[in-house]
């Protein structure tokens, strides 16, 4: 899959078929229509194209939103690049491009610069100028500028009841099982392991750091998790702790994790992090030797999920 910072920076003669959104999570809903996208584009002999914006709309017109994404660009990709989605076009997302008009973007951005032939979007998408035009909006520029329109209605999209707001929701409360279920794929954080204060050798439990690089990205509930990640072609199960490990006087948040039956010196290393299932909220333990039964106390429960999860 070819990716363009800008619509000015794609080219194709061959024509396209485009969708639009920010499709943060690229969630089972989500996938209604990039599938139909992909399945029409290469019936058509044609291009699948998605638009989409970067930052968060939401973002710049709401700047007092605290929106955090389930997705950084680099997931986004790679989840796309699955589906089978040829071209995603990462449109910088700006007040002045807000104000486009409606007439403006379809000429401007859809059918000069991308070279649109069809244009599939859910029944309630909205676009232009404060989001005024609509599906028969798009219709009607479709039937004097010569290209296609395909609506996924409500009940195709309802029936799958997902949304990305729904999904961050379940990740604040920790329900990864739910939130995982909704994207159709683990939720994940990717990072650099990075030096921490040691903390987990002194308890026996020396942990992995993991900083992750965009701060936009939404870190799920505080607590402690069952994870799985892919160390050096092996795949590794671990306890993950999101906080501040109280107990020990921490301050700052933390993703530190455990991994079950693996010693190695990860420092440095790319990981990626995804989420099985939630074990406890983290807790402020009254002494050190409390939080080191409750460490064997999820050790133990954990090895017990997984021989009935393998």
């Amino acid at each position: 899959m070819e990716e363009y910072n800008s619509v000015e920076n794609f080219d194709n003669k061959k024509g396209s078929v485009v969708t639009i959104g920010t499709f943060d999570g690229v969630h089972i809903g989500h996938r209604a229509i990039l599938e139909r996208l992909v399945e029409s584009a290469n019936n058509r002999d044609q291009e699948a194209v998605l638009l989409t914006f970067f930052p968060h709309p939401r973002m710049v017109l709401q700047k007092d939103s605290g929106l955090k994404l389930l997705n950084t660009l680099q997931e986004k990709r790679r989840l796309l690049e699955s589906i089978g989605v040829d071209h995603m076009i990462v449109q910088p997302f700006t007040v002045e491009f807000s104000r486009l008009t409606a007439q403006d973007y379809v000429q401007d951005i859809l059918i000069d610069q991308l070279n649109a032939k069809k244009i599939i979007i859910g029944y309630d998408h909205r676009f232009g100028r404060n989001r005024t035009a609509n599906i028969e909006d798009l219709r009607e520029f479709g039937a004097s500028l010569d290209f296609e329109v395909e609506e996924i209605d409500a009940q195709e999209l309802n029936e799958v009841a997902v949304s990305s707001t729904k999904i961050r929701h379940a990740l604040e409360a920790g329900d990864v099982t739910t939130a995982n279920n909704y994207l159709g794929y683990r939720y994940m954080l990717n990072g650099k392991v990075v030096r921490g204060k040691g903390l987990g050798k002194t308890l026996d439990y020396p942990t992995a750091n993991l900083q992750v690089g965009e701060s936009y990205k939404l870190i799920p509930k505080k607590g402690v998790y069952i994870t799985q990640a892919k160390i050096r072609d092996k795949s590794c199960y671990g306890l993950t702790s999101i906080g501040t490990n109280p107990t020990v006087g921490g301050t700052s948040e933390t993703i530190e994790t455990y991994f079950l039956d693996l010693q190695a010196d990860l420092y440095d290393e790319a990981l990626t992090l995804e989420f099985i299932t939630h074990i406890r909220d983290e807790e402020d333990f009254e002494t050190v030797q409390e939080l080191k039964s409750a460490i064997r106390k999820d050790e133990a429960f954990a090895r017990t999920f997984l021989a009935g999860y393998e």
